[in-house]
């Protein structure tokens, strides 16, 4: 027994049902969907035998790893998916991969594990039951549409991370290290995320080309949205990680301005204090000198490096070096 569904004329008549009645649903034109998690290679040969699989198709279901895809054989398409979540605290994606074998009756899908949300498809199912009278193309969308509304679920924190990440750098109290590795965080999460996204359009384009005789053609408008939504996603992962980039190259802008001020403070604070050391060094020199052994000369002396001290400071004040 397994997570199953089986549609008859639109209506959803039996769940939970053997992997052997898969086939025989099939053969009487209804639609079916059926959930193999943590198969043994003996389950997905089983399957093969059901369904006429490809073995090419089967041996990646099996050793798993794959990248997101599209591939098409005689009888079905076997595609690749990534569902994908968002650790905002530890700054990670989560990545959940999926098998899917298309026939023109049947859908089943393969997963190891239990992190893939299955729940959300067929809640997304429920709620356009409406749409299910087109058989696999239907099951086949609600897959597709859960999984790419969760790159958007990503992106949206992605890009409020990167926004408060700014606010960070321009903040009068920065901590260089806590910017660092908020940036690499983003970076490797939009790295991550763009891996599983960008190529989704390689799976869903061609589906809007030429579906042959296993996806319904009213359902094309559906999978046009979908391949909307992949390229609004892909193209608004590519921007963020273009602005993490800029925001990494600002910082080390905004770095090297700083080096340039506390350089510039230093060496006036140098030639200020070179000054009362060359006075003081010059009248300590061991011979006779204007004022010496006078009390005026010590005022003499005192006076010049207050003046000529403030004299630079003043310059380098207005030149905004200190």
């Amino acid at each position: 027994m397994g997570t199953s569904r089986h549609y008859v004329g639109g209506a959803l008549t039996d769940r939970d049902f053997d992997l052997e009645l898969v086939s025989d649903f099939s053969k009487k034109k209804h639609s079916v969907w059926f959930d193999l998690v943590d198969p043994t290679p003996a389950d997905i040969e089983k399957l093969a035998e059901e369904l006429d699989l490809h073995e090419l198709a089967v041996e990646d279901s099996i050793k798993g790893r794959q990248r997101p895809k599209l591939d098409y054989y005689e009888s079905h398409l076997y595609i690749t998916l990534y569902q994908a979540k968002f650790d905002r605290e530890a700054g990670e994606v989560a990545l959940s991969e999926i098998s899917i074998f298309v026939t023109k009756y049947a859908v089943v899908t393969v997963r190891r594990g239990t992190g893939f949300d299955m729940a959300a498809v067929e809640k997304r199912w429920d709620d356009s039951s409406e749409l299910a009278v087109y058989g696999t193309a239907f099951l086949l969308w609600g897959i597709l549409d859960v999984v790419v509304d969760g790159y958007f679920d990503i992106v949206q924190p992605l890009d409020e991370e990167l926004e408060s990440l700014e606010d960070i750098m321009f903040a009068p109290a920065r901590s260089d290290n806590l910017i660092q590795r908020r940036s690499y965080q983003l970076r490797k999460a939009l790295v991550q995320l763009r891996r599983v996204a960008v190529p989704i359009r390689e799976v869903i384009n061609p589906l809007l080309k030429h579906n042959g005789d296993i996806l319904h053609n009213d359902m094309m408008p559906y999978y046009q949205d979908l391949y909307d939504h992949t390229m609004r996603v892909a193209d608004w992962t590519e921007s963020l990680r273009d602005l993490v980039t800029t925001l990494l190259e600002t910082h080390l802008t905004i770095q090297g301005n700083r080096l340039n001020q506390i350089m510039k403070q230093v060496t006036s604070w140098a030639a200020i204090i070179a000054v009362p050391t060359a006075i003081t060094g010059f009248y300590g020199q061991n011979i006779p000198y204007p004022g010496y052994d006078q009390s005026w000369g010590f005022w003499v002396s005192t006076l010049s490096i207050l003046v000529i001290s403030g004299g630079l400071f003043w310059a380098f004040k207005k030149r905004d070096w200190l």
